[in-house]
């Protein structure tokens, strides 16, 4: 085998607002496999400042990845496990390497084009008027659940857009979320979703900083809007914890993001401690690529849920890898039609 690793960094758009700051850029690392003329692709999506392998030494461990995957030893998994990015990357790029097509890795009615998966429509944060511009084109473009991040700007006027919303559309036309990515206190956060609950909120996304255990927990069990744990889950590795996590907080969803967990074999582990806990959940992409992003979609289907998934960020970038994914009526779409812009020769 020969494997090489390369950098890409992803422009986004417009500016791109969260409770933790605003993005310009996303830094992603493309891991490139070829071996009996068949070549395989996995995506290591990094997320600097929020992935739990932001560290120094991540190229020195895609170069160790490579040197490893060429002497033959593929089961790394284990070995990966502070780097889940990377984790997810090589198991993406092991499996895209097995197929007879490098990035259809999940056959199905999906890669077909047979069928779509609904996701949300996702709102970034910004100055009110763009925050509105942003709602108005996500819903003429046909969404049926969007997504708004809280907690940057003033939380009333946060309130004012959701109360648009709600004036348009009922709970039953119109699924609402929130992110509010840890941007809450504990003492002002149940007078928050008490306020946020007015709008019958689909859920809310982390609103308590992580490892504030009890706090959140208490949240959990009074809370009027459904909490979804998300940046809970980065960093847990062993079951045992996973376990402790959920048991201890008991939230009403789950949100998994591979890139931040370890993949699909740690995003399935999560699922089933959560299923057998009763607890709901669903995927979101995190940043990456088309090329992970799609990995991720086709995966995603063949879970078979039918929550609205959080898989609409590839047109955020300027410079992403032309793809067959498609958003259409508020739906993720392959098309098989289209054909792939992804330069092996160049990565070679």
């Amino acid at each position: 085998m020969q494997a090489t690793y390369h950098q890409h960094i992803l422009e986004f758009k417009r500016p791109s607002g969260t409770s933790r700051g605003v993005m310009n850029t996303k830094e992603t690392w493309f891991l490139v496999m070829e071996e009996n003329g068949r070549r395989g692709i996995g995506e290591c999506g990094i997320l600097r400042g929020l992935s739990v392998d932001d560290t120094p030494d991540y190229e020195e461990q895609l170069k160790w990845v490579c040197d490893q995957l060429e002497a033959g030893n593929r089961d790394l998994h284990e070995k990966l496990q502070a780097y889940p990015s990377i984790q997810m990357g090589v198991e993406m790029g092991l499996r895209s390497l097995q197929r007879d097509h490098p990035f259809i890795l999940y056959p199905s009615d999906f890669t077909e084009g047979k069928t779509g998966i609904p996701i949300n429509g996702l709102i970034w944060m910004g100055d009110p008027d763009f925050m509105q511009e942003q709602i108005r084109q996500k819903l003429s473009a046909g969404y049926r659940c969007i997504k708004m991040k809280i907690g940057a700007i003033d939380f009333e006027k946060e309130l004012s857009l959701l109360k648009g919303i709600r004036d348009r559309y009922t709970a039953e036309e119109l699924i609402l979320r929130v992110d509010a990515n840890g941007a809450f206190s504990p003492e002002e956060a149940l007078d928050k979703l008490e306020r946020l609950a007015e709008f019958a909120l689909h859920s809310i996304e982390q609103p308590l900083a992580v490892k504030q255990w009890e706090a959140m927990a208490q949240l959990c069990k009074s809370t009027p809007v459904p909490i979804a744990l998300d940046e809970e889950l980065i960093g847990v590795f062993d079951q045992d914890t996973r376990r402790l996590v959920l048991d201890e907080i008991q939230p009403q969803y789950i949100i998994l993001k591979p890139s931040l967990v370890g993949g699909f074999r740690e995003s399935e582990h999560w699922i089933q401690l959560a299923e057998e806990r009763g607890i709901g959940w669903w995927v979101t992409s995190a940043l990456e690529s088309n090329v992970g992003l799609n990995a991720i979609a086709q995966w995603t289907h063949t879970l078979d849920t039918n929550l609205h998934q959080g898989l609409g960020t590839g047109s955020l970038y300027t410079n992403n890898v032309s793809s067959p994914l498609q958003i259409q009526q508020g739906k993720i779409k392959y098309n098989p039609k289209s054909e792939w812009e992804f330069n092996f020769n160049s990565c070679l």
